[in-house]
């Protein structure tokens, strides 16, 4: 006799109603302020256009330069035929392609739409919507563009780069420069190396060098490549959250040099 077919209706849970006990809750908070946190400070230190470079330190938030009055502008003086009424500052013209690269990240997405939408705030927790419409639709259906931002984060990494190289370079009192390493140096090769690993962890480069190879061992390098971006990809969260820490500490610190609330002590 076959087995009967047996339906079982489950009861919408209302927001916030689960059956947990454990802190469920902690990790969409944290996540919340840690995100809310560096929005915050990143939008403030973006519209200052002001103190972003120190000797040959450039804040992350303003690298490329490419209009400004500091030594590492690649086209001079902010131009005349911007409108005067509109507020400028050289973050304005490159903070959107590092930071679309992280709204569309495949770690982030499901990191805000936890905390920010509660979508949902965590397992068994209910949520407050009835309907899932996934990213097959407008606007989250834009997320797909998170491979072309890869092509332009893997750009601002050779941009910051350079810019570690520039920050070995110090102007003396008498206009003499010299190479030198200062703290400062260390605080921006540090954030390149943090970078790098988000960047190089990122699920879209795996899935460009391997993911779609019948046989990853006859791939480019023997599948090394490969293996080696999966190694950085699972520590994808923990370079994701010290990159977005220190991205965040370079510009400040290279603020309060130029500012000159901090020394910064030289090395060599």
């Amino acid at each position: 006799m076959p087995d009967a077919e047996v339906r079982v209706s489950l009861p919408q849970r209302h927001f916030g109603e689960t059956a947990r006990t454990d802190l469920w809750w902690l990790q969409p908070l944290v996540v919340f302020l840690g995100l809310s946190g560096f929005i915050v400070y990143s939008t403030w230190a973006a519209f200052q256009g002001a103190h972003y470079t120190y000797q040959g330190y450039l804040s992350p938030f303003y690298s490329p330069e490419i209009f400004g009055n500091s030594r590492h502008s690649w086209f001079g003086p902010w131009p005349l035929w911007w409108p005067g009424w509109l507020p400028y500052s050289p973050a304005f013209l490159i903070l959107w392609a590092p930071g679309g690269f992280r709204l569309t990240c495949y770690y982030y997405r499901g990191a805000y739409y936890k905390s920010f939408w509660a979508a949902p705030l965590s397992c068994t927790v209910g949520k407050p919507f009835k309907k899932y419409r996934g990213e097959a639709k407008l606007p989250l259906i834009l997320q797909n563009v998170h491979r072309y931002f890869l092509y332009l984060a893997l750009l601002f990494l050779v941009f910051l780069s350079i810019d570690v190289y520039h920050a070995m370079w110090f102007e003396t009192p008498e206009g003499v420069v010299q190479f030198g390493i200062g703290v400062g140096t260390i605080v921006l090769l540090i954030n390149v190396i943090l970078l790098g690993g988000y960047t190089f962890g990122c699920h879209s480069l795996r899935h460009l060098i391997g993911g779609k190879k019948d046989c990853v061992s006859k791939s480019f390098g023997g599948g090394k490549p490969y293996d080696c971006v999966s190694c950085l990809n699972r520590k994808h969260m923990l370079f994701a959250w010290m990159s977005l820490f220190w991205v965040g500490f370079t510009d400040f610190y290279v603020r309060m040099c130029s500012m000159g609330v901090f020394t910064d002590w030289r090395i060599i």
